[in-house]
């Protein structure tokens, strides 16, 4: 190790004493060493221990845990502060602006232990009600989760969607009339997350690089500009003609497996659709282009009819100031009516032991309830339904008592809290939960986070095919850090007759916007309005939560 990587190590060090309540003298004394170590002028892995502390301010005792660290990677101390230490809250303490004591307060008190959950925690505004943070440091803190994950070389769709659509326009600033520009590839099939953003065009090289010259560019080959400025996501300008447009959108858009199993060579025709047509299929859209079925329905005219974001008739598993919400009860009903227009909105705040994100007692549900019955007088016919969000509790069963349950329009069921579970037992936790009467809705069935959190193994197989059995839809969370249940597992739900619900898990009004993205994977995953709790009419979701009842 050089003397750079050591100096880190040892900087660990000093923040895990911290971080654990180490004696207060002797991690001071450590955490001062740390700079000392970092400005060592000679080479640690060629130096003994005697030479190390007869440099000024390194002792005997560090200089033997920094010889130790040059020829062994670690020493005792810090193991055993490495081994009572959740892996996820390394990560933390290299967010900028984040020292042990504000680490240590998000894992006690909101019980936060990685990046993406912490990155979770910021999206939903649950970071600045803590003490010591505030609106500033929760937008510091967001920035920089979001530009360690940039730099793993992965990319939320929803968070380059604005480059790429600048970068779209930039094109187009430069294009004739005859010319043709289209998003492509990862981009094109809107997948969740992607190392890259691909744009085909018929422009003349010369006048796309001028349009471009603000940025980087890189002649990758005879017909690829990636342009970008680090750590924005490449962009891969990809030349075609326009007698072969439509031939080589396919041919890029498609993943590898979708485009082995069509014809080849593909004919260069005017329209993608004459292309699947010339070939005996259907139309395929881009978003199922992803190489499972999607080509054998396409030859027995089974592609169904994707859902749309106008399809939506509400909005369910939203939260308020009541839990962990930013707006109130009455402002997210107003723009779910007023801006998106839809018909109903459905408000599911957090039960009691979600007490890190303001879970609601027996009396605070009381006292909502009271205000949506009132604000439904007041907004009719638009309607709020009464729902909540309750925990589903370590052995399967649910958070509140039977008769408050009872009460609510609908129940979103959810786990939250130990999340580190096997397959099998995170299977029969959701399937009991699942055989619950009172639950409606299976809310982000994995708890993963994506780029940071893979979340909990389960067998779809046996929670859809129980969902079923129970009548239970399954949540289609929209949040674009989860976007779960993930579109490979809609499909067996489809087939198996599973409602699914596209719920933005909105904590502020412009947060109720992410069911678009929700929308995005719903398609990818083949589901048609048909199959969508939420798109159904006021009239059909109020009838719907009766019978479940």
């Amino acid at each position: 190790m050089n003397n750079k990587e050591i100096a880190k190590v040892f900087k660990l060090y000093a923040q895990l004493m911290e971080l654990h309540g180490e004696n207060p003298f002797r991690t001071k004394a450590i955490s001062s060493s740390v700079f000392k170590v970092e400005k060592i002028g000679v080479p640690i892995l060629e130096s003994t221990v005697k030479e190390l502390s007869d440099l000024p301010g390194i002792g005997k005792s560090t200089a033997e845990k920094i010889h130790q660290i040059a020829h062994e990677g670690t020493f005792s101390e810090l193991d055993e502060l490495l081994a009572k230490t959740p892996k996820g809250i390394l990560d933390l303490l290299e967010v900028k602006g984040l020292g042990p004591k504000k680490v240590l307060t998000i894992w006690k008190e909101m019980n936060i232990t990685d990046l993406g959950e912490l990155l979770y925690a910021c999206n939903e505004n649950r970071l600045a009600q803590v003490k010591g943070f505030g609106v500033k440091t929760q937008a510091a803190v967001q920035d920089s989760i979001e530009f360690i994950l940039k730099n793993k070389g992965w990319y939320l769709y929803a968070k380059i969607k604005a480059q790429a659509e600048h970068m779209l326009q930039l094109a187009q600033s430069a294009a004739e009339t005859s010319d043709i520009i289209s998003f492509t590839g990862e981009f094109r099939r809107s997948s969740e997350i992607l190392q890259r953003i691909e744009i085909l065009h018929t422009l003349p090289l010369i006048k796309l690089k001028l349009a471009l010259s603000e940025y980087n560019q890189d002649q990758v080959d005879s017909r690829t500009l990636r342009v970008g400025n680090h750590p924005d996501i490449p962009v891969d300008f990809i030349h075609t003609t326009r007698e072969n447009f439509a031939r080589d959108l396919m041919l890029t858009t498609g993943s590898d497996s979708h485009v082995q199993k069509l014809t080849s060579p593909l004919p260069s025709l005017p329209s993608e659709q004459e292309i699947y047509q010339s070939l005996g299929l259907s139309f395929i859209p881009p978003e199922l282009r992803e190489g499972t079925h999607e080509v054998e329905k396409a030859k027995n005219n089974q592609i169904p009819n994707l859902i749309t974001v106008s399809d939506l008739k509400g909005s369910l598993h939203n939260h308020s100031t009541y839990s962990d919400g930013k707006d109130t009860l009455k402002d997210m009903a107003l723009y779910c009516r007023d801006n998106l227009k839809l018909e109903y909105f459905g408000i599911a705040d957090h039960s009691p032991a979600a007490h890190y994100a303001g879970g609601l007692s027996i009396e605070k549900v009381q006292q909502q309830w009271e205000e949506i019955d009132l604000l439904n007088k007041e907004l009719a016919p638009f309607k709020i339904f009464k729902g909540t969000e309750s925990d589903i509790l370590e052995d399967g069963s649910l958070d509140y008592p039977s008769e408050i349950l009872a009460g609510f329009d609908y129940v979103v069921a959810s786990i939250h809290r130990t999340l580190g579970m096997d397959e099998e037992r995170a299977t029969e936790r959701l399937i009991k939960a699942i055989e619950n009467p009172y639950t409606t809705i299976l809310g982000h069935p994995t708890g993963r986070l994506l780029l940071s959190r893979p979340g909990y193994p389960i067998d779809f197989k046996k929670v859809i095919d129980a969902c079923k059995a129970n009548g239970v839809t399954i949540e289609i969370n929209a949040n674009p850090l989860r976007l779960d249940l993930d579109w490979r597992h809609h499909q067996y739900a489809i087939e198996q007759g599973v409602l699914l619900s596209i719920n933005p898990d909105a904590h502020i009004k412009e947060g109720l916007l992410d069911m678009e993205y929700g929308v995005q994977v719903a398609r990818k995953g083949g589901l048609e309005a048909k199959g969508c709790l939420n798109a159904k009419t006021l009239d059909e979701i109020t009838q719907y939560f009766k019978n479940k009842k």
